[in-house]
């Protein structure tokens, strides 16, 4: 699939920005976000939750691996932080691939850390400071 560009001038642009990711990509629930520290994976992820009806408070889970929070119907969404992980035993211990193929909404920040354990489809989401402070976000499916 083609890559497909947004851009956010300022944070409130992010839930424009996550209603139209999640509309364009309606069938796929395994959502990875790639950027820099302090590019806004955890803002965008917010703005996705709370496209999907969460009134949770959504916080990067740093420490714990995992949050949980709920949708607007009562469904889980799991939102990831792999940015501690010293070794991949750590995700298994989680029980990571019952997340993933749970069919409930996945979020996962710092993916390229697991790679290996990455889904065969996912939707790729980048996150780029441009100049200006103007996120430049793309996404694709991929497979």
């Amino acid at each position: 699939m083609m890559k497909k560009i947004l851009f956010s001038q300022t944070p409130d642009d992010l839930p424009v920005v996550a209603e139209a990711i999640l509309k364009d990509m309606s069938s796929e629930r395994i959502f990875v976000f790639y950027g820099e520290m302090g590019a806004g994976k955890t803002t965008l992820i917010k703005a996705f939750c709370n496209a999907l009806g969460s009134s949770d408070v959504v916080r990067s889970p740093t420490f714990s691996l995992v949050n949980e929070y709920e949708d607007e119907k009562g469904e889980s969404i799991y939102h990831f932080d792999f940015y501690r992980i010293k070794h991949i035993e750590e995700v298994y211990d989680i029980g990571f691939e019952e997340y993933i193929y749970s069919g409930n909404y996945c979020f996962m920040e710092w993916p390229e850390r697991i790679s290996e354990l990455l889904p065969e489809t996912f939707v790729y989401v980048s996150i780029k400071v441009e100049k200006d402070e103007v996120r430049k976000i793309t996404y694709s499916l991929q497979n």
